[in-house]
């Protein structure tokens, strides 16, 4: 699957913004434009599919706190997917979800939700077929020839459709006769991979010895399990630890030898590097947290079954600009089998794509406490990269002035 369009309106500064990704993504913008708000509605797009929205708005302060300056009513969005290169370029989704605010309280509810299937039929004209429907507590379950599999508004007891969670979150795949792709969608949504605030502090996780887990090939949205990750993939697959080892050797130089996972106790490992010049391999409570990151972040782009979605807030915090060349050419790499979204503020970064592919580039802005979201013209971006790079022409504001 991939996002071909996201349409939000009343969360946060994100009053109501369209947006268009492509494959490789760059978000740019100052301090307080927006940039990481649009990754946060991101997350809460896969907590919505998980059921796990509720938890999710308390623990981002309760509706009040999401929906826009304090006062707006209601959070919707509306996604269509489109099929990546190697699916059926006919099939388009489109997935539309209403959050409404009870009364002034910190209380919600799904005021509407909607997964409508559109195919062709024998004339190949595109007909809209719907999957699931739901008004309030009423709620349809549909199968792909449109007949109603479960009617909420006749109260079947056989499935709950509570007033705070999406439908698409509540199916469950015993019921033999659910359209497939209902649960494919709903598969992709969950396994989108929303980083941010990776803690790489001097008591973090991502640094103590971790519990020997087996076939643990996803990053968590905190990057705690990298240890396990890259233990699983760099033992299991020659050309993810060749990625890696490429990395590690653009990064740090011919001294760098390979990562090794030596025993801990309580069946634990630990993560440490071999260097060739030290007898001692330094483990990952002594790296330094721009390695740390560096380590997580050719982790996530090598992955070699990567989740459908991958979006990283701020790559460049804690690297050094030489680092940067590597990160857009894996990115680039992985782009090829996924959605890839960056959020920046660094010229340096941008600039790295230059001599690799030209991504899409979206500028934020912030105007009257409201985030503005353009996606620049390729043909124009083209002429502009001609004679200077990203990052000379975000640090010139030539980018902004697209808009």
């Amino acid at each position: 699957m991939k996002v071909q369009s996201l349409e939000i309106k009343g969360f946060r500064s994100l009053k109501e913004v369209l947006w268009e990704p492509g494959d490789l993504n760059v978000v740019i913008g100052p301090n307080g434009s927006g940039k990481s708000n649009l990754l946060r509605f991101l997350e809460l797009i896969v907590n919505s599919a998980q059921v796990e929205l509720r938890n999710h708005i308390q623990r981002t302060g309760g509706i009040g706190a999401l929906v826009w300056d304090g006062i707006a009513n209601e959070i919707s969005y509306k996604i269509i997917i489109i099929p990546n290169m190697d699916e059926d370029p006919r099939e388009i989704t489109e997935y539309e979800v209403l959050i409404q605010r009870i009364e002034n309280t910190s209380e919600y509810c799904i005021g509407s939700e909607y997964l409508i299937y559109n195919g062709l039929d024998e004339k190949h004209d595109r007909v809209p077929k719907y999957l699931i429907e739901r008004k309030g507590l009423d709620s349809w379950i549909i199968d792909g020839v449109q007949s109603v599999i479960i009617d909420m508004s006749k109260k079947d007891k056989r499935f709950e459709s509570p007033k705070d969670k999406t439908i698409l979150s509540m199916i469950i795949v015993p019921f033999s006769n659910i359209d497939f792709r209902i649960l494919t969608f709903r598969d992709d949504l969950t396994h989108w991979a929303i980083y941010h605030d990776i803690d790489v502090s001097t008591n973090s996780l991502i640094r103590q010895p971790s519990v020997v887990t087996r076939y643990e090939k996803t990053l968590s949205s905190n990057g705690e399990n990298l240890i396990n990750v890259l233990h699983t993939l760099y033992s299991m697959n020659r050309n993810f630890k060749e990625r890696i080892d490429a990395a590690m050797l653009w990064a740090f130089g011919e001294d760098y030898e390979e990562l090794i996972f030596s025993p801990a106790a309580d069946q634990r490992i630990q993560l440490r590097v071999r260097w060739k010049t030290l007898k001692r391999t330094i483990p990952a409570s002594d790296l330094s947290d721009g390695t740390l990151r560096y380590l997580f972040l050719i982790t996530a782009l090598s992955n070699p079954s990567p989740p459908p979605l991958i979006a990283i807030d701020e790559p460049e915090t804690g690297l050094h600009p030489s680092m940067f060349p590597v990160i857009a050419e894996y990115a680039a790499e992985a782009s090829k089998k996924t959605q890839v979204i960056f959020t920046t503020h660094s010229p340096d970064f941008l600039s790295a794509f230059k001599e690799i592919q030209q991504p899409t580039v979206t500028v934020t802005l912030c105007e009257d406490g409201q985030t503005i979201l353009k996606t620049i013209d390729g043909e124009e971006l083209k002429d502009w990269l001609k004679e200077y790079s990203l990052g000379s022409l975000f640090q010139s504001g030539e980018l902004e002035g697209m808009i």
